[in-house]
């Protein structure tokens, strides 16, 4: 029973889990073998050059031609985090307010397991959803090295990591607003734009002035819009990642013991 509630849960999204894996491979495996075509096209760095709004809206701050501007632009500043908050903020929504709709949570509480204990493995659950993504990504970026694509390790693994985080903070907060209301829509709705707006004002912080101060606030610019791909993944945004995924995490096992489940 230790691990039960979390391992059924997983198996039920195996399925997705490994199909955005699997499609996510494909993804970024093009990416890196298309990089020899336009690494010396210097006018793909004209798109991006000037403080351009529509550059910043896609992640592309910098040159493109770069191994780091490249992958950013293409996987590490949107599409790999967008895949990695489908599956962790659809589960988040599903786990316990989805349940509690379909009838199956009222089975679950019944268990001779706390709800906190019921809490925590489906955090854990959530959390492992996000791991084959950023594993299979950073695994295509490392056979970059055969296509010119070369980025040091500590940057891709400070950038994995900041995906990883970022997906279990959303996924967290959605599963505390689940507990809250009771209501998948609204846990999806209101984690949905929260996490929309939070990839704004980091994109768009660079180019926007009076933006800049909200980078903050921004869960995202703390994964990966503070050059993490370049430099890594710094203590103080690791420690505020980390922080957030707690908070929300020991307030939605709160929220949880106080739900009343149908």
């Amino acid at each position: 029973m230790s691990a039960d509630v979390a391992l059924l849960d997983l198996r039920l999204r195996r399925r997705s889990m490994i199909g955005y894996a699997v499609g996510m491979g494909v993804y970024g495996f093009v990416i890196v073998a298309l990089y020899p075509t336009f690494k010396n096209d210097t006018s793909l760095n004209q798109f991006s050059q000037g403080g351009s709004t529509v550059a910043a809206l896609f992640g592309a701050n910098g040159p493109l031609t770069t191994p780091t501007g490249w992958l950013n632009a293409n996987l590490y500043a949107n599409f790999v985090p967008l895949i990695v908050l489908l599956l962790t903020i659809g589960y988040g929504a599903a786990c316990l307010a989805g349940q509690d709709e379909n009838g199956t949570l009222g089975l679950i509480v019944t268990l001779p397991v706390s709800r906190r204990r019921v809490a925590a493995q489906k955090f854990a659950a959530m959390s492992l959803l996000a791991v084959p993504v950023t594993i299979v990504t950073a695994l295509c970026v490392v056979a970059g090295r055969g296509f010119d694509l070369t980025v040091s390790s500590r940057g891709l693994i400070g950038v994995s990591l900041g995906v990883l985080l970022l997906g279990i903070d959303f996924g967290a907060l959605t599963m505390l607003i689940g507990a809250v209301s009771g209501s998948r829509g609204t846990a999806l709705g209101v984690s949905s734009a929260l996490a929309a707006a939070s990839y704004l004002i980091s994109s768009l912080a660079p180019v926007v002035n009076w933006l800049h101060p909200a980078r903050f606030a921004s869960v995202f610019y703390y994964a990966v819009g503070d050059g993490q791909l370049q430099h890594g993944l710094s203590p103080t945004s690791a420690a505020v990642l980390l922080v957030v995924a707690l908070v929300l995490f020991l307030s939605c096992a709160e929220a949880f013991e106080r739900l009343d489940v149908h």
